[in-house]
């Protein structure tokens, strides 16, 4: 009698304790096999929720073409800069040090008075920085994909800035190099350890990496404003360098001029520039488009596209700052 109840009772046990051991085998299988039309509930429990980045709330101030002068969110705003002012082609990295660089430029403006005296910037990328409304740039030809991609690396950067010796810098940038970037003080005058002459490589694909204007020999003296006597090709003499590949001195004439001063009188693309002349023609070449000082922008895009993070990309143009954010 003790053994048929001895029976009983394992019985019983058995019922109650193999079919949770083979429950909980079975799920475990279930869970290992891609194929398994039950959800995997480890996986399920693993899931970790997608990172948002996290904004910084910063105030700017945009001079608009009539002159007045609006209030508006520092990162609104910096879509708009870097869709102006760099093609949404560009690779993500790049398109985040761009932001960067125009957040600092902003806000060093909004707290030093900037150009303007009042802290604002305007849209023109002559004094300050262009700038586009999300419409506008819709408007004209840009594309969802672009707009969302420049949301995301105004956002994912948002606050950073660029510091040296905890100031914010003097964050100049410009469009291509033609092969390397200039001083501070060849274009200028001030010196800033920061904005030193570097290598630019990998721009040969720039609109104006490289372009050339010519003039005839009357043109060309008007423009100088002044009357040379002989053959064109006997104008020309000796030249000097700066550290960035950028005329210093040319003589022309008997006279002495600065390249930044015939950049501007001929309209060049930068000071980086060639003269050859013939009896009837004056060519001048130039290479980039800028004044050559602080980021190329295709400088950037090609470091970009080489596997370098946007704090690379700051950290070569604008050597010895450090990436910091605003609270």
């Amino acid at each position: 009698m003790k053994t048929i109840w001895k029976d009983i009772l394992t019985a019983l046990l058995m019922g109650m304790v193999v079919p949770g051991s083979l429950l909980n085998v079975t799920v475990a299988l279930l869970d290992r096999n891609p194929e398994s039309p039950v959800p995997a509930q480890t996986a399920a429990q693993e899931t970790v929720p997608e990172t948002v980045p996290e904004t910084v709330g910063l105030s700017m101030r945009l001079r608009k073409s009539d002159g007045s002068v609006e209030e508006m969110d520092m990162d609104t705003y910096l879509v708009g800069v870097v869709l102006a002012e760099m093609p949404a082609s560009f690779e993500p990295e790049a398109l985040k040090a761009q932001a960067v660089v125009a957040r600092t430029y902003t806000q060093k403006a909004y707290e030093t008075g900037g150009k303007h005296g009042d802290g604002s910037v305007c849209t023109s990328s002559y004094c300050c920085q262009a700038y586009v409304t999300e419409a506008d740039y819709l408007s004209q030809g840009g594309t969802q994909e672009g707009l969302a991609k420049i949301r995301d690396a105004v956002t994912a950067t948002s606050g950073y800035v660029l510091t040296y010796g905890g100031e914010l810098i003097e964050a100049t940038y410009f469009s291509c190099s033609g092969g390397s970037t200039e001083d501070a003080a060849a274009v200028w005058g001030t010196d800033f350890p920061y904005l030193q002459a570097v290598a630019s490589p990998g721009e040969e694909n720039a609109a104006h990496f490289m372009d050339t204007v010519t003039f005839t020999p009357q043109v060309f003296q008007d423009v100088l404003g002044t009357r040379l006597s002989g053959s064109p090709r006997s104008w020309f003499g000796s030249a000097t360098y700066t550290s960035g590949g950028g005329v210093a001195t040319i003589t022309i004439g008997g006279g002495t001029y600065t390249g930044t001063q015939l950049r501007a009188l001929f309209g060049l693309r930068s000071t980086a520039f060639t003269v050859s002349a013939t009896d009837t023609e004056i060519t001048i070449t130039t290479h980039g488009y800028g004044h050559r000082v602080g980021m190329s922008q295709y400088g950037a895009d090609a470091m970009a596209v080489s596997g370098s993070t946007f704090e690379e990309i700051l950290a070569y143009y604008y050597q010895g700052t450090e990436l910091t954010r605003l609270c």
